[in-house]
């Protein structure tokens, strides 16, 4: 007797919406992580701006806060406060560091941490 059976082939309604819940979530994790990144470039960017200030190593700490805060509001990054940033002063040494974390929420309970913590040193100890 002969076998008529078929074999299937292709991919069945079940797999499309498999692999389109997948290539989803990875979007939507693009979509979450891109926005975090440019914001930290942004402090990254003012912080090194920092160096091009003259008579760095001279401002007191508040000056420099106000200063790197008013970058901050001009490139509206709203991620970094004043808590974050510790800046340490010894004779012409200048140590700025910022560290900070975001919490951006995905689904449900479900939340991305992103942690940064970036230097800029400047003068002689």
């Amino acid at each position: 007797m002969r076998n008529f059976r078929k074999q299937e082939q292709g991919v069945t309604l079940i797999s499309y919406i498999f692999i389109l819940l997948i290539v989803g979530f990875f979007v939507m994790l693009i979509l979450k992580i891109t926005p975090i990144y440019m914001d930290h470039n942004k402090v990254v960017n003012s912080l090194a701006g920092l160096k091009d200030l003259p008579d760095l190593e001279n401002k007191s700490i508040y000056a420099i806060k106000k200063n790197l805060d008013n970058r901050f509001n001009v490139n509206y990054v709203y991620d970094v406060t004043a808590e974050d940033i510790t800046i340490v002063k010894r004779g012409n040494y200048v140590r700025v560091d910022i560290e900070y974390e975001v919490v951006e929420p995905l689904v449900g309970d479900l939340s991305l941490l992103a942690q940064f913590h970036d230097f800029l040193e400047f003068g002689e100890e």
